[in-house]
C-alpha cells in the first residue's frame, strides 16, 4: 500500500530527529562500528515507527541492536522533547536490523563466482 504524505513527512522528521539523538547520545558508533539510520516506516494510523538501522563495522549486529533496545526510553524522552510541537502523541517505536548491504554484498559475491566460472569465450566470435 503506498505512504500516504502525511505519513512521509512524519517519517523525514523522525529520521531527521533521531539521527541527531543518535549522535548526542553516542548510538551512532557501537563496538567499533558505525549505526545509521537507512530508514523510517510510520505506520498509517501514526502510531507506530519502525526504524531500520544499518550497521557497518559493527563486530555482533545483534548485540548493538540490543544496546539501542536497553536504552529505549531515554532515546523516546529526547525524541518527545524534541518534536513535542509538531506532532500530538509519540509514536511507538522500534528498531530493526535493515540487512539490505548484506545481501547487496552476497549478491555481488555471487556474480563474481560465476563470472569466475563461466567458461572462456570462443576465439571466431
Amino acid at each position: 500500500m503506498e505512504e500516504g504524505k502525511r505519513q512521509k513527512q512524519i517519517a523525514g522528521l523522525l529520521n531527521q530527529e533521531m539521527n541527531i539523538i543518535f549522535q548526542r547520545l553516542g548510538l551512532n558508533m557501537i563496538d567499533g562500528g558505525m549505526v545509521s539510520i537507512s530508514s523510517v516506516k510510520v505506520t498509517p494510523d501514526l502510531l507506530e515507527a519502525r526504524f531500520y538501522l544499518s550497521f557497518f563495522q559493527v563486530k555482533d549486529a545483534k548485540t548493538a541492536l540490543q544496546k539501542i533496545e536497553d536504552r529505549h526510553h531515554e532515546i523516546k524522552k529526547e525524541l518527545a522533547a524534541s518534536v513535542r510541537h509538531q506532532l500530538r502523541s509519540i509514536p511507538v517505536l522500534r528498531f530493526y536490523q535493515d540487512d539490505t548491504l548484506d545481501h547487496v554484498f552476497k549478491m555481488e559475491e555471487l556474480f563474481k563466482k560465476i563470472e569466475e566460472e563461466k567458461p572462456p569465450a570462443p576465439k571466431g566470435e
